[in-house]
């Protein structure tokens, strides 16, 4: 059973995820052991079902309790097929909120990230009222910098976070002040 519905898109469902639903579970299990998130993300030694559990509760789960977001399942609403994840993250050494997103190789390639990162962003405008999004991305990842910059991010600068090894990309959004007030 999915979790609360957070946004919705002509084409997709982004709902809560839980560590008690098996699908949620598997999804952060098969994203998290992709070569590709591994490659341009971490590679965070999640490799059994209850692993994934446990790195929803430490993760998403927290967030939703301690910061009113997190990253969110997405759902096509035509096949009903979990394809990834898309939301929000607070990381140490950010000052604000870091958009985030990954989807499984066979859906990349079909504007799903963007659809998904639109609602997400028009979900920090107008429920979280929050001024500004920011991004972080490996520079050689070019596919993510493009879709950055597509949906309106703008490079800052070049940083270097906690428990992160190399420097990685800082892009920013300003969100509408109106919605922010």
């Amino acid at each position: 059973m999915p979790g609360q519905v957070v946004a919705e898109t002509p084409r997709l469902c982004l709902h809560a995820m839980s560590d008690r639903n098996d699908d949620d579970a598997a999804l952060m299990l098969a994203l998290l052991n992709d070569p590709g998130f591994i490659r341009h993300i971490a590679d965070r030694g999640v490799r059994t079902l209850d692993q994934a559990r446990a790195y929803l509760r430490d993760g998403a789960l927290r967030s939703y309790a301690e910061h009113g977001f997190g990253m969110y399942a997405v759902r096509r609403k035509d096949t009903g097929a979990l394809i990834g994840n898309c939301g929000l993250v607070r990381r140490e050494g950010l000052d604000g909120p870091d958009l985030g997103y990954a989807l499984l190789p066979m859906h990349a390639g079909r504007g799903f990230a963007h659809e998904a990162a639109q609602a997400v962003i028009a979900d920090a405008a107008t429920r979280l009222r929050l001024g500004r999004l920011q991004a972080i991305v490996n520079p050689d990842n070019v596919a993510s910098i493009g879709l950055l910059q597509k949906l309106g991010f703008e490079f800052d600068k070049m940083i270097v976070l906690p428990h992160i090894e190399h420097a990685l990309d800082l892009f920013h959004l300003p969100l509408p002040k109106e919605a922010s007030a």
